[in-house]
């Protein structure tokens, strides 16, 4: 019961704040302010999500606080969000660093009409998610699991073939969803012996990279290579899973680091098209990438907020999966694409995501 009351007073707040919001076009005391809250500068992923929205609210006429929370520390993005309440913005876009960490300031957010949309990563067990704004995550795992099985032909070789598991931070809910995605399509080749994992490191908790650190990762990593003697003339190592790219680098400075080359590499996936990856996969260090086009999510959340604030009905296009624990969250999801050295040309460079110097 009291989670139905606090539900009710939430969505009762934001309709009345909605209704009292000022506009883009200056109706009711000027132009609307948005306080964009991104969780570090030390990912290339999060500076350009940043960049890509301040940039596309900016030319809707939008004024923009885009604050980052330095390395992903907690109590400085949520010393953030309380100053970007306390200064009145009029909606709250925010990327969560611990996706249970928000609650309570939250609860300000409501208390003050303010609406709430999730970037990118669910803000879990709170009514005050307004919306919320991703990408297709089952499908971003589902990719990367495809890969794999197709390019191992695990549906005709004879096998078997070696295989370890990284995924991100615990504390972010869209691992459920990449891991899930990714172990939907493999699990059966685990289960019929034809993909083995020596570890025997199979479950999310046991193959999750806090904070998606890439040092984290290659820590990891040279325990597995140190455990199971995987090694270009030692224990054949065919496959890593990555969940991003950035867990993917300290994969692969490990790997690197015992002397696999472009010519013995092991498949490895990862998320993001990040340019050390891209780099990395040119080189034959990485096998493949998911793209997810900051600036078509950008775009939405852009349509999304200016729904919130016109008193429109708000684009999604799910109503059923995200279950913050309180609440099932209105939803837009993009779709991720593939990316690898056969299609980086028309993914990235044609479409001007990035310069080819870049990639050099």
């Amino acid at each position: 019961m009291k989670r139905i009351i606090s539900i009710m007073l939430a969505a009762a707040l934001i309709i009345s704040a909605m209704a009292g919001c000022r506009t883009e076009d200056g109706e009711e005391g000027g132009t609307a302010r948005i306080g964009i809250s991104m969780p570090t500068q030390s990912l290339q992923r999060w500076n350009q999500d940043g960049a890509n929205m301040k940039a596309q609210f900016e030319a809707a006429g939008y004024v923009v606080d885009l604050q980052f929370a330095g390395d992903n520390d907690i109590p400085t993005q949520i010393s953030q969000l309380e100053n970007m309440i306390a200064t009145g913005v009029d909606v709250l876009v925010i990327a969560a660093i611990d996706a249970f960490s928000l609650g309570f300031v939250l609860e300000e957010a409501v208390a003050k009409g303010i609406p709430v949309i999730a970037y990118d990563r669910l803000i879990m067990d709170t009514a005050a998610v307004s919306y919320y704004a991703t990408f297709d995550n089952w499908l971003v795992g589902a990719l990367q699991g495809t890969f794999l099985r197709d390019a191992l032909d695990l549906d005709n070789a004879e096998g078997p073939f070696n295989i370890e598991l990284f995924t991100g931070d615990p504390a972010d809910n869209n691992i459920h969803f990449f891991f899930g995605g990714a172990m939907e399509v493999l699990m059966p080749y685990i289960e019929s012996g034809k993909l083995v994992v020596p570890s025997g490191q199979i479950e999310q908790a046991q193959v999750a990279t806090p904070m998606w650190s890439t040092e984290r990762a290659q820590e990891r990593m040279e325990n597995l290579i140190s455990a199971q003697g995987y090694g270009p003339t030692g224990t054949p190592l065919h496959a890593v899973l990555s969940s991003n790219d950035s867990v993917a680098q300290g994969i692969t400075n490990a790997l690197l680091a015992v002397g696999y080359d472009a010519d013995n590499f092991p498949l490895l996936t990862g998320q993001d098209c990040d340019i050390a990856s891209m780099k990395n996969i040119l080189a034959g260090h990485q096998s493949m990438s998911v793209f997810k086009d900051t600036r078509t999510l950008a775009a939405q959340v852009v349509l999304m907020v200016d729904a919130l604030l016109k008193g429109e009905p708000v684009p999604v296009n799910d109503t059923e999966i995200y279950d913050n624990g309180v609440k099932v969250v209105p939803s837009f999801q993009c779709v991720p694409v593939f990316g690898d050295i056969n299609n980086y040309v028309e993914l990235l460079i044609d479409s001007g995501y990035y310069t080819m110097d870049q990639l050099q």
